[in-house]
């Protein structure tokens, strides 16, 4: 299947029940010197209260997909001592909750014995992976489609063998 045939959007427009997403790196491309990871590094923290100032389009389309009864759930494979990165992701997760995810974290030793796929995905439905492919600075490198039955399989089940190992956000202190 295509890679440009749907926008991300598209994809979760088009979910019923249930959109899963494995992230596994440490560090994504990021700019250190303005933007939003920079305000953090600076001391930046979004206040909770005021959510009109980290509201985004990325937490309308999670919403607006929670409304309709689709689960979503991200899992987050981290290295302890945690990056920088995954810090200042940590900090910002309760976006996420707030627009309705679900977050756990999991350390990578406790990952050891899993089989687990080469990039981080989505699955959407239980039908179709969205691999997420990343260069060695972090940068992405576009998304690819499958629909194939073993992947699909490989990356729902690796999916729910992190998750049942991993830390709810609220639980997960950072390392």
């Amino acid at each position: 299947m295509p890679s440009n045939v749907l926008t991300f959007p598209d994809l979760l427009a088009r979910c019923t029940s249930t959109a899963v997403h494995l992230e596994m790196r440490d560090a994504y491309a990021v700019d250190y010197e303005a933007g939003p990871f920079a305000d953090w590094r600076a001391g930046f923290r979004h206040d909770p209260d005021d959510r009109a100032s980290w509201w985004r389009p990325w937490l309308d389309l999670i919403t607006e997909t929670v409304s309709r009864g689709v689960t979503v759930r991200r899992a987050r494979i981290v290295s302890e001592p945690v990056s920088e990165y995954i810090q200042y992701e940590h900090s910002g997760t309760f976006t996420n909750i707030a627009a309705g995810e679900q977050v756990r974290w999991l350390p990578r030793r406790q990952a050891s014995d899993l089989a687990l796929p080469g990039n981080d995905y989505w699955v959407f439905d239980g039908q179709l992976v969205q691999w997420n492919h990343f260069a060695g600075d972090g940068s992405s490198q576009g998304p690819e489609l499958t629909d194939s039955p073993r992947a699909v399989k490989l990356c729902a089940d690796a999916f729910e063998a992190v998750w049942e190992r991993a830390i709810p956000h609220d639980q997960y202190k950072i390392r």
